[in-house]
């Protein structure tokens, strides 16, 4: 008997489910768009397979994933290129005509460290604003470090406490006079220097992206628990910032240690909701769903389940709310923190 090889598109398919409220509009403001990453391509025909697979995906936000650089020309304007090549999709995507999800915005990368030589940061602020015909939204800068990067399948960059740095908040502080938003990645153990950024620079509006990524393998492995007693501390005190939102999803990674890219099934919506429920929940009673928006990470998430899937997931973790909180929820807050 063959094994089918977790992630691949035959995996994928052995979880087919009744699409849940499928009428209900949603953006997806958080994938990525890439070339030969995890052995596979993820483009726009891809992601157009995936938010055709049943759930009314009206627009999308795609955001930085280092992809598509430019190699020539000056260092810190290298993160044009994939604005450039996004663009020009989002452009591709906007012509449809068969009811494709929409590229409505992009969150693009800029090293906000450069704020010590003010010009070039300003001069890559407005050529990603130009260069993306107002479809730049925000910057991700992210500050995920951790001390064992050789465990992790997609180990963060950053230096340490690049939150802490003064160069970097000054950069954080040209993000908001320009009106783009911060988007934020980094792990568990940093949620409370995340908590000092905000409440050092309250007028940049900032995107908690992933719960803060509470991890799970290598030293964290069968650390869960306590992990999480840990984590719900510190979103609580997170969410008293209020230039903070919330992004619900991207818990699907490998590096979150659930263990489902290991699996010869993928999980269904059920198996999805019972082992993650508790972080949806908790995140969303400490921010209010007016400040909560739903996530799919893909194709990252894509490593452990279908498309599908996890958005019946989401509808089933909030099912009992009002219909006005699960606009806000899968619609209304995206919509309003990246003016789309």
């Amino acid at each position: 008997m063959s094994t089918l090889i977790p992630a691949s598109d035959a995996w994928l398919a052995q979880i087919n489910e009744e699409i849940l409220d499928p009428q209900r509009p949603i953006i997806d403001p958080h994938h990525h768009l890439w070339r030969k990453r995890f052995d596979r391509d993820y483009l726009l025909q891809d992601l157009w397979a995936d938010t055709g697979s049943g759930h009314n995906i009206l627009k999308t936000v795609f955001v930085e994933c280092r992809a598509f650089y430019h190699r020539d020309g000056p260092e810190h304007l290298h993160p044009l290129g994939e604005t450039e090549y996004v663009s020009k999709v989002a452009e591709q995507s906007a012509q449809n005509t068969d009811g494709h999800a929409q590229i409505a915005g992009i969150v693009a990368k800029a090293d906000l460290m450069l704020s010590r030589e003010p010009e070039k940061l300003e001069e890559l602020l407005l050529d990603h604003k130009r260069i993306s015909k107002g479809l730049c939204k925000g910057i991700r800068h992210s500050g995920a470090r951790d001390s064992r990067p050789e465990d992790l399948l997609i180990p963060g960059q950053a230096p340490a406490y690049l939150y802490g740095r003064e160069d970097f908040r000054q950069g954080l502080r040209m993000l908001a006079r320009h009106g783009l938003s911060y988007d934020t990645w980094h792990y568990h153990h940093q949620n409370q220097d995340f908590l000092d950024l905000a409440q050092a620079v309250p007028e940049a509006t900032m995107i908690l992206d992933h719960f803060g990524t509470p991890l799970g393998v290598g030293i964290y492995r069968g650390a869960h628990d306590a992990i999480f007693e840990q984590w719900k501390q510190d979103i609580q005190e997170i969410a008293r910032c209020p230039n903070v939102y919330a992004k619900l999803g991207g818990l699907a990674m490998p590096d979150n240690g659930f263990g489902w890219d290991k699996e010869a099934v993928p999980p269904s919506s059920d198996e999805f909701v019972r082992r993650q429920k508790k972080y949806y929940l908790h995140t969303i009673e400490c921010f209010g769903p007016q400040r909560c928006m739903f996530e799919s990470n893909f194709p990252v998430d894509k490593l452990s389940l279908p498309y599908h899937v996890v958005w019946n997931g989401f509808k089933k973790m909030v099912a009992d709310f009002s219909d006005n909180e699960k606009h806000a929820m899968f619609f209304g807050t995206a919509e309003k923190v990246y003016r789309l």
